[in-house]
This record gives structure tokens, sequence and C-alpha cells, in this order.
């Protein structure tokens, strides 16, 4: 189910309502692995969903596009430059396994490997942190599709521990060489753990990033805690919280920032979600830090001591931190990976360190870090599931193809958000802004649009509820629009004006996109002068 097409007109859960339940007015949650026995709904489902978001097997029609829907390209055949050789994939994420499906069906033959250092196939994330919690799909029933249809060596639980870019070889942790003659990174991100050490072993602390974080989790929740205490209040500790209180369990949310979603859409619209919270029940505690987690004597959390000088009392933390991108394995290799990413070109083609771009290394997904010329052609560092999906395929494509047929990467950033009864869309990014204004709709009844500027052009919208413009507003952002909007819309605000984004000033580990500068990473090539006598 592509979340990002979806525009909750509601056509899927009337005709499939075993798999697809709406959630207030436009957040449509559904099962990843429905039973043989509803397909025939879902087939019908999917013949009656305006934007045609329900995705089978077979390409479909978004998937023809470079991922936005404004640059279309060609489908006809191609002279491939390397139909055989030798291609692996380290990730076996949604990009890597998007990569390997194109890549066979584009018609490649040769050698394929697909690396990944969970145990498990590559499965969806996001109903880890929405069904599974509440139980609507068990945490293991969130694999990806095609996976048995892909002719490739899965090496799954072993993880790649260095890459020799001038052998051509990719090490792994088991002490064997894969050699290559293209390489696809694709090793996506990692929760970022509770920093210290001792209290992160604390029975009750959580992380929720894989299917054993789902499954433990939830488990938890069904057992009916005291409270929870979710630490971070970007998207992830927010769909967290959502989830405790549909289940009925007292939280805490605990945020540094001034509000939540901070770091990913700035304090003005952060202050609605935060609203939000509170009118669901959420205990939410802005501007405020965690201290320390202290366990009884069995090595159990029992509480939690925070910076304003209070102590909570709580059963289960999620530490909801932000991500950290696996590019560790990457260090010596001479490709500029750094804390943001893998820096690359518009077709996904790697960066070294010097700022050249090589021909034969790839990067795809959470970990991609590439230039946009929407935006400068600053680099975006995403963790977004579109993204994934569009650049997984796209890198693929151009791996096995000439110059004049590769693609580029040209698509605007998506992301979506289900907590609350509230679905949040963004289309752009909204960081990218210097003001924002309420461009449609009603704050107080949350069916909006914001619409973000910076210096004077639409560079972002989010929507809360209202998902069906953003269509409109991607429009807007490609093309450069002037911002504030003038155009006379739909249910426009009499007295919305332009305020200050108040982005913060630095990106923060919990945004799921930001513009991270021209820099190639955080790596730099170093000259040293010498004289010689």
């Amino acid at each position: 189910m592509d979340l990002t097409r979806c525009q909750g007109y509601a056509q899927c859960a009337f005709a499939a309502p075993n798999v697809f339940t709406m959630r207030g007015d436009e957040a449509l949650l559904y099962n990843p692995d429905p039973d043989d026995a509803e397909r025939e709904k879902i087939v019908r489902a999917a013949a009656a969903c305006p934007v045609q978001a329900i995705l089978f097997d077979q390409e479909d029609a978004r998937h023809r596009r470079d991922g936005a829907g404004a640059h279309v390209v060609s489908a006809g055949p191609v002279e491939a430059v390397e139909r055989i050789g030798r291609v692996v994939v380290v990730g076996a994420s949604l990009a890597g396994l998007r990569a390997a499906w194109t890549l066979r069906s584009e018609g490649f033959t040769g050698s394929l490997t697909v690396i990944g250092d969970e145990p498990d196939p590559p499965y969806d994330r996001p109903p880890l942190s929405k069904q599974a919690l509440l139980g609507q799909v068990p945490a293991r029933g969130t694999a990806l599709p095609r996976r048995d249809g892909v002719d490739a060596d899965w090496r799954l639980g072993v993880a790649a521990t260095g890459l020799d870019l001038r052998g051509k070889q990719v090490l792994l942790a088991d002490g064997e060489q894969v050699g290559f003659d293209r390489l696809l990174i694709a090793t996506g991100v990692r929760a970022r753990p509770w920093p210290n050490e001792a209290e992160a072993g604390l029975d009750g602390l959580f992380a929720l990033r894989t299917p054993d974080d789902a499954d433990g989790l939830r488990r938890r929740l069904a057992a009916g805690p005291g409270r929870v205490l979710v630490i971070g209040a970007g998207f992830t500790g927010s769909e967290v919280a959502s989830a405790c209180r549909d289940l009925d369990v007292p939280v805490t949310v605990v945020e540094r920032g001034a509000a939540p979603l901070v770091g990913a859409l700035g304090a003005v619209v952060g202050g609605v979600a935060a609203q939000m919270q509170r009118d669901h029940g959420v205990d939410l505690r802005c501007g405020v830090q965690v201290e320390a987690l202290e366990g009884d004597g069995s090595g159990r959390l029992r509480r939690a001591r925070l910076s304003d000088g209070s102590t909570l009392d709580v059963d289960v933390a999620v530490a909801a931190l932000g991500s950290i991108r696996n590019v560790e394995w990457l260090d010596g290799s001479g490709l500029a990976a750094g804390a943001w990413g893998v820096a690359c070109d518009a077709g996904c083609r790697a960066v070294d360190v010097n700022g050249v771009v090589t021909d034969d290394v790839f990067v795809a997904g959470d970990v991609a870090r590439f230039p946009h010329p929407v935006y400068d052609y600053q680099y975006l560092a995403l963790e977004h599931w579109g993204n994934a999906v569009t650049q997984g395929r796209i890198a693929a494509h151009n791996m096995i193809s000439p110059q004049g047929e590769r693609w580029p990467h040209l698509a605007l950033p998506e992301f979506w958000s289900t907590q609350f009864g509230t679905e949040i869309k963004s289309v752009g990014v909204p960081t990218y802004a210097d003001q924002v204004v309420i461009a449609q709709g009603s704050v107080p009844e949350r069916r909006f649009v914001a619409a973000y500027g910076y210096r004077g052009r639409i560079t972002a919208a989010v929507a809360f509820n209202q998902s069906k413009w953003l269509e409109f507003y991607e429009g807007l952002i490609d093309r450069a629009a002037p911002f504030p909007p003038a155009f006379r819309t739909v249910d426009r605000p009499t007295d919305g004006h332009p305020v200050a984004a108040e982005v913060p000033d630095r990106p923060t580990q919990q945004a799921t996109v930001v513009v991270t500068g021209h820099g190639p990473g955080e790596r730099r090539a170093a000259f040293v002068r010498k004289t010689y006598l």
C-alpha cells in the first residue's frame, strides 16, 4: 500500500473491510499480510481506488515514472550497457528489494547477491509503529512481497564490515569477501540507542525499528502497564503515544524541543500537534529531558528523573531518539560517507571524498544523500518510504543502462504519519523555510494545509486530514511559485498571514527530511603540501 499516494477516499475500506480500515477522517490502516481469501476483494479495492495507491506484484503506472509524476520517463526498451556480470546489493531493505526486483525485471541475467545484517527477509517498517502495536497484525506479518520472485543469492544475518573499492570486494563479518562489478549501498538507518549503556540494559526500555522491537513492545502494552514513557516526540514517538492512547494506556511524552514534530515541521505546526496530543490524554512535557532511568534490584525499569527535577514512575519506556545511518562499514573506503549518509548524484551514483562521481557504486534509500534542483542543488537526506522505493528502482535501472538512458531522481520528498485519528502528510522540505501560513482549512478542527516558504517561494506543504490538496501544492513547489500563495482556494482562512516557521537552526536526528548543505559528507579530502629539495 503506497500511503504517499492515498488521499483518504476510503473506497478500499468499503470493498475489503477486513484488510483496510479508516481511523478518523483520512487515516488509513491496512493489513500488510492478508489471507489469500481476501485477494478478490483487494483486487476490487484496487480497481475502485481513485489514485491507484494499492500495488500488486506487477509494475503499475506509478512506477513507470521517476516517482513524482512531473518527469515522465519512457518505458521503451533500452540498450543495456551490462546485462551480465556481478551485482551486489548491501542492505536487504525496501530499497534493496526494489532494486533487486528492478534489475531482474529489466533483463539483468548476471549474478545478483543481496546482503543483509538482519536475519529477517525485507519487511515493511511503517506498520510496526501503527498496526503492529495495536495488535491488528503480527509484527512478523509485515514481510515485503516479491522476494521469492527475485533470483538472487540472499545472504541474511551477516553484516558488511568493509568495502575495498580498488579490488571491488565487499567484506563480510564472517570473513568472506564478495566481489562485484556494480554495487548498490542500501544499508538504511538504525534506531539511535539510549546513550547510557547501563540504563540501556534495563528491562522495560525499548527502541522501535525491527519486528522484534515491535513484538516486544506490543506484549508489554497488552499487559497493561501503569504508565509508558516516550522519550522524543518525533514521528515515531508520537505514533507510539497514539497507540498507547488507543489501548487506553497512560503515557507521558518527554520532548526536549518546543513541541512535538518540531524537528520535521517546525514549532508552529508542532504546536498544533502538541494540542492534539493533549486533547487525547497524553501527558506531554516539552522543553524537558530525561536525565536518568532507574531500575529496581532485579534490573526492571521503575523510574525516570527529568531535567526539571521531577520524577516519573514508569513500567515501560520507548527511546524514540531518531536514527543513525549505517555507514560505519564504509570507513576507509574512500566514499563520502558521514552522519547524514552516503553522498551521491541525482542518478544515485556514489561520490568519493574528493567529490568525484563513481560509475560502479550506487546508493539508494535512507542512507543516500543527493542533490535536488528545487532546493538549490543542496544535498537532501530522507527517511521516506516512497523515496526508498523510487530511488531503489532508479539506482537499479541506471546500473545497467548506458549514459544517455539513465534517469535522474527528481521526485519531491513525501511523507505521511497516522496518529490520534489524524493523517499528517507533507510534500517538499518543511525545514527549508523561513515562514509558514495556514493556506486552507481550520486549525481548531485539525483539517488544514500549511504552506511553507523560503525567501519568497513555496518550498513545502503539510496537510492535517487534507491530503487531497497536496498534489496541487506539489506542483506549486516544483515550479517555485511565489510565497505566500496569492490564489483563491477552497476553505481559505480569512485571517491567514505568514508567520515565522520556527524551524531548528540545525537539523535534528528526528527529522525525516533535511537539507544538509553542499558538502559531500562529514569526511573531507585533505591536501598535504610537501617541500621537495
